[in-house]
């Protein structure tokens, strides 16, 4: 309360002296790597250590309802960087190379208007796939500076690597694909990637200090292998660790991989992962700092998100490629200089599509057209409490589509395949299959109401909803045939028209591709 008191005298003092907050000219994102968010303090987790993260909500502002419009990295992405629905940025598979001359992203937007810009780490846009295909090189998509994994390895071999001594046991992918024995990588913190990008987004904060910048710090933690230095060893030991065991609803859609499992190896995942989200946390606070010690909170936005969530267990597996809570409701934290009221909790609705929009609406920018998302300014703010009240999530790799209020999600599935790229169940094709779940009574998903005779109103509105989604926001979006079903128009919709993807189970991507019409 008396920290409330303070803030509210100090805006009053201002309006008094008629003086306005300082104009934002600055945006630095920091986008971790699945990133689930009750494994954050300030979203209630009293185990995991996040003290930056942490101290960021305090000073700005937190959303409850936020959520990712893909549960899988390259489209999430490329939807961040556009405002757009997987979708319309013809980015919904794995491998499909993000297609620069029909988006332009928030990068390019904001470097039209004199902007610098960087991104730092992990961009996912596969345009690695077609390579020297590219006639004039391959697309820098808006950024002056990009510092990926080539520069790393630049940096790694002239500094020099310290050796890591033979008795220090240290992670093998040969041998453990999924981190259960939480080992550390084979470098020191010093050494580390995750280090190295947050240095550079640190010394390219320093550099333009002077000039409007736009930083998209992007770490590769906490995604799998879980990936910690040898300083980190022990911060959690897996049998402390919390072991979600899920529900009879789950036992038709556990991938082959994660079926023999013990829960010994559960617990060593998941501490592994929470040691990675500690030691992403750190470097957070190199670029967190930078801004600080640059004299630039206050006219700084900063905005720190996950491209998408992680399963711990939770419905037993350890990925995010569904539409449980634990993949698809995400983090997001908002601070902007002395913009609006600082270490509050909004609970409105938001889709990561509304983020573009948002950055541009603070900084007083041209919208960029063709986003599809809406500003929660007035959020922030406190000018209102909503800006929409469903949320919406695909996933077409296995033909998935969701749409979310505050009270009920909807699911639909097409069954036209196993689960892809790698976590097929074993079960074979489930055929079309409809999910209702009421999130205020059964916040872990345990009961599919679907079917239920007593939900059908519900599970009507729901699937409707999603429908009309479609019809209005995808690309073929009039072209559905209207003699199909409603079921028949949404698997019409599931299925991806992306161009240059390769199919799922292929593992190495070929070199060259032809459309598919």
């Amino acid at each position: 309360m008396k920290k409330k008191v303070l803030i509210i005298c100090a805006v009053l003092a201002i309006v008094a002296k008629g003086m306005a907050a300082p104009p934002i000219k600055n945006v630095v994102v920091i986008l971790a790597d699945d990133h689930t968010r009750m494994v954050t303090g300030c979203y209630g987790n009293n185990i995991i250590s996040t003290p930056n993260i942490d101290r960021l909500a305090g000073e700005g502002v937190l959303f409850d309802w936020a959520y990712c419009n893909s549960p899988i990295c390259v489209a999430s992405r490329a939807s961040l960087l556009t405002g757009k629905y997987p979708h319309t940025t013809a980015t919904n598979l794995l491998f499909t190379p993000f297609d620069a001359d029909k988006n332009t992203t928030i990068a390019e937007h904001l470097r039209r208007q004199g902007v610098k810009t960087g991104i730092f780490g992990k961009d996912n846009n596969n345009a690695w796939i077609w390579g020297e295909l590219y006639k004039d090189g391959m697309p820098d998509y808006g950024f002056d500076v990009r510092i990926e994994g080539g520069d790393y390895e630049k940096h790694i071999k002239a500094a020099g690597k310290r050796a890591v001594p033979e008795e220090i046991a240290t992670y093998s992918p040969e041998t453990d694909n999924y981190n259960t024995a939480c080992l550390p990588h084979p470098y020191y913190d010093a050494d580390a990637p995750g280090t190295f990008y947050a240095n550079e987004a640190a010394r390219f904060i320093t550099e333009n200090k002077d000039k409007p910048f736009f930083v998209w710090y992007a770490p590769n933690e906490p995604h799998n292998p879980h990936a910690f230095p040898i300083e980190y060893s022990g911060k959690y030991n897996p049998a402390d660790m919390p072991l979600p065991t899920g529900s009879d609803e789950d036992n038709r859609w556990v991938p082959e991989c994660f079926q023999s499992l013990t829960n010994n190896e559960r617990r060593g995942i998941i501490a592994a992962y929470y040691t990675s989200v500690e030691f992403m946390d750190k470097n957070a606070g190199i670029v967190l700092n930078a801004i600080t010690d640059n004299g630039l909170d206050e006219n700084t936005l900063i905005i720190y998100i996950s491209d998408n969530g992680y399963l711990l267990s939770d419905h037993r597996r350890f990925e995010k490629h569904s539409m449980w809570e634990e993949a698809v409701h995400q983090p997001l934290i908002v601070k902007a200089g002395s913009l609006f009221e600082k270490g509050i909790r909004r609970d409105a609705m938001v889709e990561y599509v509304d983020i573009v929009p948002t950055i541009l609406n603070i900084l007083g920018s041209k919208p960029l057209k063709e986003a599809q998302g809406v500003s929660f300014l007035p959020v922030l703010t406190g000018k209102k409490s909503e800006i929409k009240e469903f949320a919406y999530s695909f996933y077409l790799e296995d033909n998935l589509a969701m749409v979310a209020n505050k009270k009920w999600k909807y699911i639909f599935h097409t069954g036209a395949r196993d689960l892809g790229i790698g976590y097929a169940t074993g079960y074979g094709p489930a055929g079309i299959t409809h999910f209702l779940y009421n999130l205020e009574n059964d916040s872990q998903e345990t009961t599919n109401l679907a079917g239920k005779a007593e939900y059908q109103e519900v599970f009507n509105q729901m699937r409707s909803q999603l429908l009309h989604h479609f019809e209005q926001n995808h690309p073929d979006g009039k072209k559905a045939p209207a003699n199909l079903t409603d079921d028949g128009k949404l698997v019409w919709f599931c299925e991806p028209r992306d161009i240059g993807a390769v199919p799922s189970l292929t593992p190495v991507p070929t070199r060259v591709f032809y459309p598919n019409n």
